[in-house]
């Protein structure tokens, strides 16, 4: 038994006497990478050798479990993160040692998709779980999504172990990609499995710790069936270096294996093992696994590492939440005899049961019967049932504990991020965090009888997606959805249409222009109307300057000797927000701009909220028309892959759609394009690519930053606005 399990088990035991799967045996991870770097695949085996599937799925054939949609198998990509759970024995072998050797693991596992797109359902399985494993490609190493995904896992403080997948292919190189893991993600990686081999030369794994090899026999094509061996001759040195530098790595990280060291006692396997443990838990080290899931060859190892490495809900830090009613901070360990807390990170219409709120138990039990308290509505709601996904079938369960993912059915009043806790002892955890839509578009009903159909379709997908938006835009009285890109409208739609039966015709994807201000400026704003009786007056004084990039909107009250009464002040605050809800270069909201407050007037009689409220507004947008407004554009990142002989014309088009080309990579006959370029060029990439390469190359964005519209492009945009 680990350090860290040993010093909880000499506490309080957190372990209901009910429960299957004790704390310490748990695992919650997520698999998470770029796009088609083999998470569902590996998923998939590592649900097979589990024993909770007895077929294995792929994601070519659309016979995968964890993407069921059928978007998901028609398209060959995961489109929403799908949780499941499985058990795993770690079965002793000759000559190996394993922390936690035979005994029966409980593993959720929360497969995420790796399209930029749903990237918010990355951000929410993130959020819940207490491990990771990153999945990079063999061939690419780290690609632009695998950055994005890395950084998440690193807001959460989740632990990661990285997983080298597609050894088998052509150009497979582990020592790179284990190399540009510490210099493009800064990740202190170092392997613990190597693969034995590579591309058709591909036979198993040497395990660095225990200096032993798994050999794969080539006549079970499934891959159950591996024998542990001494090391080939071949690969003696390459295993005995990894050895050193983990041991080197460990010495300088861990005070247990440093102490032994410096007094020149013996660093033992179980010793070296312990240390890797608590230096990935304490997100310090990332040990490095390769194989191949496709290949079957690898996965088991995989698995034991989860185990081994990863943390149980005993070994992180409580969740951290506050009183909804005073704020004062309160922390939710992990313990089932603890005071119910958990949080919904996912809600969903399941084909089978209906709609369903996924939720991580933090702290308690949540039984059937049983009432939660929403602190967000301050309302109460009785659970009648339970489920847990166990592969591809719905498993009624009586009671869930600490440390567990399952689902609640039926539950109303609620959404993405919310808590449920025992209304005793009420506690409000932090949501997850989304990125805002960066594209939108009209959409109307063909029909009248769509109308009601759409509104109601709508409101169900964008309860589920939390980077889905749905308004009525002002002036036009249009439908208009907002979301993170084409594709993710695209499959919003195609939902539409095939769960809800509403068919709609969509505009053209508008971009989510942003406007801001270069250069300090005063405004005045005043209101005097007088008509008869009561009249109305406000007169407010600002000054506006440029924010920091991501700062968003701050607003100062600067406003001495009661020139503007406290009273009035919230409405100017409430007027300014409304204000730069609407620029004056587009029409757009404007970000990133600090607003003071600094003086005014006001009438005894004539004065009142409202009339502060339109000064405000008045104010700010003079202070806006004399302080160099601009029009910002949405940047995407951009990698693309090209065989070389196509590498000319795809900079051609990129230097056409006003990009600005970062960096160019080679790895063999491929070239690796990274670039910069806006949004509103990036409409049709995916036909135009296609057409130019023959439909060899590929490419992957993601949302990047806002640059300032050129002069040259603006006059296009607001007149296609006008339109």
């Amino acid at each position: 038994m680990s350090a860290t399990a040993t010093a909880s088990a000499t506490k309080a035991n957190p372990n209901s006497p009910n429960r299957v799967f004790p704390l310490d045996r748990t695992r919650n991870i997520g698999i998470c990478a770029h796009i088609d770097a083999g998470k569902t695949t590996t998923t998939e085996r590592i649900l097979f050798y589990t024993g909770m599937i007895h077929k294995i799925g792929e994601v070519h054939e659309g016979t995968t479990v964890t993407d069921w949609m059928e978007q998901e198998r028609e398209r060959g990509i995961t489109i929403t993160s799908a949780a499941t759970t499985c058990s795993w024995v770690q079965r002793p072998e000759k000559g190996i040692y394993k922390l936690f050797t035979d005994i029966n693991q409980r593993v959720n596992i929360i497969d995420t998709p790796g399209h930029v797109d749903f990237t918010a359902e990355v951000e929410r399985s993130l959020r819940v779980l207490d491990g990771a494993v990153a999945v990079f490609c063999g061939v690419a190493g780290v690609q632009p999504q695998s950055e994005t995904v890395w950084r998440q896992a690193t807001k959460y403080g989740v632990p990661r172990i990285a997983f080298v997948n597609k050894m088998d292919r052509t150009g497979a190189d582990f020592d790179a990609a284990v190399s540009s893991m510490r210099t493009k993600l800064g990740a202190n990686a170092w392997p613990i499995l190597i693969p034995l081999g590579k591309e058709d030369h591909l036979r198993g794994q040497i395990d660095v710790v225990n200096q032993r090899a798994f050999i794969y026999a080539d006549s079970d094509v499934l891959g159950s069936t591996y024998e542990v061996t001494d090391i080939p001759a071949e690969f003696q040195d390459v295993a005995k270096a990894a050895y050193d530098d983990l041991v080197t790595q460990m010495t300088d990280l861990d005070d247990e294996v440093g102490m032994l060291f410096l007094e020149e006692k013996p660093i033992t396997r179980e010793i070296l093992k312990a240390a890797i443990r608590r230096q990935t838990i304490a997100n310090k080290f990332v040990p490095v696994v390769g194989g191949s899931a496709f290949k079957n060859k690898g996965i088991q190892a995989l698995v034991d590492a989860v185990v081994d490495y990863l943390p149980s809900p005993l070994d992180i830090p409580p969740a951290h939440g506050q009183n909804p009613d005073d704020g004062t901070p309160i922390e939710a360990a992990s313990d089932d005899n603890g005071n119910f807390c958990s949080l919904a990170f996912k809600l969903w219409s399941d084909p089978f049961v209906g709609k369903l709120v996924f939720f991580r138990v933090y702290s308690g039990k949540l039984s059937k019967g049983d009432t939660v308290y929403n602190p967000r509505t301050r309302k109460r709601e009785r659970i009648s049932r339970l489920i847990q996904i166990q592969a591809d079938k719905r498993e009624d369960i009586d009671t869930c504990y600490s440390g567990d993912i399952a689902a609640i059915v039926g539950i109303k009043n609620i959404t993405t991020g919310d808590t449920l806790c025992d209304e005793d002892h009420p506690v409000l955890l932090e949501p997850p965090s989304f990125p805002v839509p960066v594209i939108s578009m009209a959409i109307e009903p063909k029909t009248k009888i769509d109308q009601e159909k759409m509104a109601n379709a709508l409101q169900r997908l964008a309860e589920e997606d939390p980077t889905f938006r749905v308004f009525t835009h002002e002036e036009t009285g249009q439908t208009i959805i907002a979301g993170m890109g084409e594709l993710h409208l695209e499959i919003i739609r195609d939902r539409m249409m095939r769960e809800f039966k509403v068919d709609a015709n969509a505009g053209k994807p508008q971009i989510a222009y942003k406007e801001t201000i270069l250069a300090p400026a005063d405004g005045e704003g005043k209101l005097i109307k007088q008509s008869g009786g009561r009249g109305q007056y406000g007169h407010v004084i600002v000054k506006v300057q440029p924010n920091e990039r991501g700062k968003g909107l701050t607003i100062e009250n600067k406003v001495v000797g009661g020139t503007i009464p406290k009273e009035y002040i919230p409405a100017c605050i409430k007027g300014i927000e409304e204000g730069v809800l609407n620029g004056i270069v587009g029409g757009y909201p404007v970000i990133d701009i600090h607003v003071d407050i600094v003086d005014g007037s006001f009438h005894e009689v004539d004065s009142n909220e409202m009339a502060f409220k339109l000064a405000a507004i008045f104010s700010l947008k003079d202070a806006l028309k004399k302080a160099k407004p601009v029009l910002l554009e949405p940047i995407m990142k951009v990698e693309n892959i090209t065989p070389d002989e196509y590498q000319g014309d795809i900079m051609g088009d990129l230097n056409r759609r006003r990009a600005k080309i970062m960096g160019i990579e080679t790895k063999g006959n491929l070239g690796s394009i990274s670039a910069e370029v806006p949004l509103a060029e990036m409409f049709g990439y995916a036909t135009a690519i296609r057409s130019l390469s023959k439909g060899r190359s590929s490419y992957s964005m993601e949302p990047s930053h806002f640059e300032q519209v050129p002069a040259q492009v603006l006059a296009a945009v607001l007149d296609s606005q006008k339109k």
